[in-house]
C-alpha cells in the first residue's frame, strides 16, 4: 500500500460482497474522498480494492446551511399555496380509485438521525406491510396501485413533503431519507453510512438525479456515495444544479445527459461485467427486518 498526503492508494476489505465494487468511500477529518472507478483484485476470502482515481471533496461555503434552511422555509411556504390544490385532488383520486386514505405517513430519520414522520400521496395498498413487514419496493412490485405507479413516475406523491420542509425535517435538496428498520442494518453493511445524517434529508437529492431506483446492495452503496459528496460539497450551485436535474429527470431526460449537461458529481452507475451472474447480487430482500 502507498500513501500520498493521507490518501491511500488501495484499500483491503474483508469481504465478498460485490456491492463494495461500486462503492468505496471513506470520511477522513474534514475531507470526504471517493474512489469512482475502483478495481478488485481477489487475495483468497479477501478483496482487494485499488483505486486509479480519488477525488477530494472540501466542505462547501460556511454560510450557506444557515441561508438555506431559511430559503427552505419560504420556498416550501410559497408552493404549498400554490400546489395546495393539487394536493387535494390527487389525494381525493387516490380514496376513489383504491380503499384507504389519500395521505401515507412513515416514519423516517432526519438530520442526526431524529425520527420524524414524514407525509406521501398514498402510492400502495394500504396496510400492504402489515404481513410482510418493512421492505423495499422493487421494479414491477404488485403493492403499488395503477395510479400509484403514475405518481411515482411524475414525483408527485412527493408534494407534501413541502410540509415537513416547511416543519423544519427536511430540506428540498438532500439526502432522501431512510426508515429506521433499514438504517441499523445498512450502517453496519457501508463504511460510514451515518456521514448522509449530518445534513436535513430532502426532497430530492444528488443521487436522486443520476441514479434509478434501488433494487439490489450496489444501487444503495452507490447513491450513499452520492450522499456522501453532497454532505461535503452542499453549496448554492450544486443545489440549483439539482432543482434542474430533478425537472430534468421528470420530463424523462436520460441520467447520463443530465449528469453531463450539469457536471454533476458523484458516482457514476456501472454494469456488471459478462463474468457476474445475478446470483452475485445482493437484492433488497437480503434487507428487510424480520
Amino acid at each position: 500500500m502507498m500513501i500520498l498526503n493521507g490518501v491511500p492508494d488501495r484499500v483491503c476489505l474483508g469481504t465478498s460482497d460485490r456491492g463494495f465494487r461500486l462503492f468505496l468511500g471513506c470520511r477522513l477529518g474534514a475531507s470526504t474522498i471517493r474512489c469512482r472507478s475502483g478495481k478488485l483484485n481477489e487475495v483468497g476470502h479477501m478483496k482487494m480494492a485499488t483505486a486509479p482515481s480519488v477525488t477530494e471533496k472540501k466542505a462547501g461555503p460556511s454560510w450557506y446551511p444557515a441561508f438555506k434552511e431559511a430559503a427552505d422555509m419560504v420556498l416550501a411556504a410559497v408552493l404549498i399555496v400554490l400546489t395546495g390544490p393539487l394536493i387535494l385532488a390527487l389525494m381525493a383520486l387516490v380514496r376513489l380509485s383504491s380503499a384507504g386514505p389519500g395521505l401515507y405517513a412513515q416514519i423516517r430519520l432526519g438530520r442526526n438521525g431524529r425520527r420524524y414522520m414524514i407525509y406521501k400521496i398514498r402510492t400502495m395498498s394500504h396496510n400492504c406491510e402489515l404481513k410482510s413487514g418493512p421492505q423495499w419496493s422493487t421494479a414491477g412490485d404488485p403493492r403499488v396501485t395503477p395510479l400509484g405507479r403514475w405518481l411515482r413516475k411524475t414525483h408527485l406523491d412527493e408534494l407534501p413533503q413541502l410540509w415537513n420542509v416547511l416543519r423544519g425535517d427536511m430540506s428540498l435538496v438532500g439526502p432522501r431519507p431512510e426508515r429506521p428498520e433499514f438504517v441499523q442494518q445498512l450502517e453496519q453493511i457501508i463504511p460510514n453510512y451515518r456521514t448522509r445524517l449530518e445534513v436535513r434529508p430532502g426532497i430530492t437529492g444528488l443521487a436522486q438525479v443520476q441514479l434509478p431506483a434501488d433494487e439490489d446492495f450496489a444501487g444503495v452503496s452507490r447513491k450513499v456515495a452520492c450522499d456522501a459528496v453532497y454532505v461535503a460539497s452542499m453549496s448554492f450551485w450544486l443545489d440549483l444544479r439539482i432543482i434542474l436535474g430533478t425537472a430534468m429527470k421528470v420530463v424523462g431526460m436520460p441520467f447520463d445527459v443530465t449528469r453531463r449537461v450539469l457536471a454533476l458529481p458523484g458516482v457514476r452507475p456501472s454494469s456488471p461485467g459478462a463474468h457476474e451472474t445475478a446470483a452475485e447480487e445482493e437484492p433488497v430482500a437480503r434487507l428487510q427486518t424480520a
